[in-house]
């Protein structure tokens, strides 16, 4: 698609102009003056602020203990000072954030690398090592990102870079060339794509990324369009790993590093070729992709999650409006422009990708006076390239995950369902805790949030130490014993891969409701589950009905079920009433008790405000639930 596009172009390159730089007064100055006083507001507090020092020790110390957050935070730190003083400059334009945004720059290109610990290695999936080569530079997510934010800083400001010296344009010159353009292009990395590994993210997100970098750099030609073709090539990759439904299989949050990355390389590709690929944004699956959020959105701050995306998947902006307007979807439009203007940080300060933040300046008003009549609300549909069904009433949101567990950013959570109920979270995906270094490990699947016994999926007890020691990452020794003795046994448990799936699913949807049922015995290891049969349905008006039937020989079948709102068993009416929500009445439950799951990670906090809840059902052959309003 984008290489063929790619190949039929031979014209020079249009000059690259994201955004107005801070010469051009009467741009800057026609912004809105609440704009323009929160920009150097944001300017003076970053000049009170102390400049991260980034020492050796900050970088081995992800390879001692396997933490990621504190040299992130550091490295992150210094991009959005930089941009919060290159900004500033451009909004007042009095000299008073020059020498700040000088030495942002001058210090960013001292740093020894720009790839992140986590990432320091030359193949795929391999161990990081613990310092990096300065003789050979990896280009990583965030290598690529401050490439762009350092080109994207030297081009608002390079007039008035130049007249204190032409000495910062070079260094920053010096600086993307050794570690951006000559490693693109002399050096394979993973993300790049060959036509045979899977892609993710990565690829777009770090294509975006070089793009910005070369375009608004002062490359001859001929280089330019070897990083333009090489560049067209590796989104072409990344499109081959979608289905033509535009699911993003790592959920809503990746959606803005990957549908949205995919949406900025073609904003570059079309301004600097006059426009060449523009209708690649009426192709279907390019639509589709940018649809995507739109139809993840549960409610208010919420998206339908899975993998490792967090329910609260942060709010729209710039540019799921623009990428809307691009595709004529005046929904996804309204949704933006819903979320900019409820948003609690509309101009993205913590956002260390300038490019961002300047389409947020430039398009703010855009957002402000958008108006649609249509509501911005997602469609019932089945998206079948990662099995997740979505159906909805007037307050009822459902969502069940069929598919795989061979996802990017899996979780075993294959036939787990979500619930919203009027806006609020009714039995929910808990998400992911901060990263760190065994999050991308063989260990990822000892994490709890990464288990299926924290989904809303079954469980199965009485499985021999023999078998148990056979399979270490199907089962867990720390499933609390049903008869609540205060000790654990173990469980059988779902398995990462392709071939742990639901088959034989079926589903449909219609006016009055949605439907999907799915065989789960293929997710779990245990010979003895032969069979797990689940149907959910969504009758529109009227509540969701789960209905569950094992065969799992000897073992017994523990359903779990994780609320936000503290749940309470009335055996009497079989009725599990969540918070004052709602209610789920229980049908042939053995019997059923809850455990708190204290949320502490810091990760986990910005999602949920308090902790979560776990109930578990014990059942024999058949368990169905009924969930209503309270």
């Amino acid at each position: 698609m984008f290489q063929e596009l790619a190949n039929t172009y031979h014209r020079p390159f249009s000059p690259f102009c994201p955004s107005a730089p801070a010469r051009d007064r009467n741009a800057w100055e026609a912004l809105e003056t609440k704009i323009r006083n929160c920009l150097i507001e944001e300017g003076e507090q970053g000049l009170k602020a102390d400049w991260p020092v980034i020492q050796a020790t900050d970088y081995l110390d992800f390879t001692r203990t396997g933490r990621r957050i504190p040299y992130e935070n550091k490295q992150f730190s210094r991009r959005t000072l930089l941009n919060s003083f290159a900004l500033a400059e451009c909004a007042e334009h009095k000299g008073r954030f020059m020498d700040a945004a000088l030495n942002g720059l001058w210090s960013i290109c001292e740093e020894t690398s720009w790839c992140l610990p986590a990432h320091n290695s030359y193949i795929r999936d391999t161990p990081q090592l613990p310092l990096p080569d300065i003789s050979r530079p990896v280009i990583d997510l965030f290598a690529a990102e401050t490439g762009a934010v350092l080109a994207m800083a030297r081009y608002l400001l390079a007039e008035e870079l130049d007249a204190v010296s032409p000495a910062v344009s070079a260094l920053v010159n010096h600086a993307l060339q050794e570690r951006i353009f000559s490693p693109y292009l002399e050096e394979y990395f993973w993300w790049m794509g060959d036509g045979k590994s899977p892609m993710n993210n990565w690829t777009v997100w770090c294509t975006q990324n070089i793009l910005l970098a070369a375009f608004l750099s002062n490359l001859e030609e001929p280089v330019k369009q070897q990083i333009f073709r090489k560049a067209c090539q590796s989104i072409d990759y990344f499109l081959d790993e979608y289905g033509e439904d535009g699911c993003c299989d790592e959920g809503a949050q990746y959606y803005r590093h990957a549908g949205l990355c995919l949406f900025g390389c073609m904003e570059i590709l079309n301004a600097v070729t006059g426009g060449h690929f523009k209708a690649l944004y009426q192709e279907p699956k390019i639509k589709n992709i940018a649809a995507y959020i739109l139809q993840a959105h549960a409610a208010g701050p919420y998206y339908i999650n899975f993998a490792d995306c967090s329910p609260a998947a942060g709010r729209c902006g710039a540019r799921e409006f623009l990428f809307g307007l691009q595709t004529e979807n005046p929904r996804l439009m309204k949704l933006a422009a819903e979320d900019f203007k409820v948003s609690e940080d509309p101009l993205l300060r913590d956002e260390h990708n300038l490019y961002y933040r300047l389409l947020t300046v430039f398009h703010a008003w855009e957002m402000r006076s958008f108006q649609c009549k249509s509501p911005a609300l997602g469609d019932d549909l089945y998206y079948p390239s990662a099995g997740l069904f979505i159906a909805r009433d007037d307050r009822f949101c459902l969502a069940v995950k069929a598919g795989d567990n061979n996802d990017s950013h899996n979780h075993n959570d294959t036939g787990s369902f979500t619930v919203y109920l009027d806006g609020n979270p009714l039995f929910a995906d808990i998400g992911v805790e901060t990263y760190q270094k065994k999050t991308f490990s063989p260990d990822r699947y000892s994490i709890w949030t990464m288990q299926s016994q924290y989904h809303n999926l079954p469980s199965f007890i009485g499985c021999s130490e023999e078998s148990a020691l056979k399979l270490p990452y199907g089962y867990s020794r720390e499933f609390p014993d049903p008869s609540q003795n205060g000790k654990n046994v173990i469980a059988a448990l779902q398995h990462n891969g392709p071939q742990y799936q639901a088959r034989d699913v079926i589903w449909q949807l219609s006016e009055e409701f949605g439907e999907i049922s799915m065989e789960l015995a293929d997710a779990y290891p245990e010979e003895q589950v032969r069979s797990y049969k689940r149907t959910v349905r969504l009758d529109k008006g009227q509540g969701i009905t789960v209905t569950d039937t094992a065969s799992c020989g000897s073992l017994q079948p523990v359903l779990s079920l994780i609320t936000y709102e503290e749940p309470f068993w009335d055996e009497a009416s079989l009725v599990l009433k969540i918070g004052k929500l709602g209610q789920c009445r229980i049908t042939d439950a053995g019997h059923v008790f809850k455990e708190r799951l204290p949320i502490t990670d810091p990760r986990l906090q910005t999602a949920w405000k308090h902790d979560m809840w776990r109930s578990l059902v014990v059942f024999e052959k058949k368990c169905r639930l009924e969930i209503l309003p309270m």
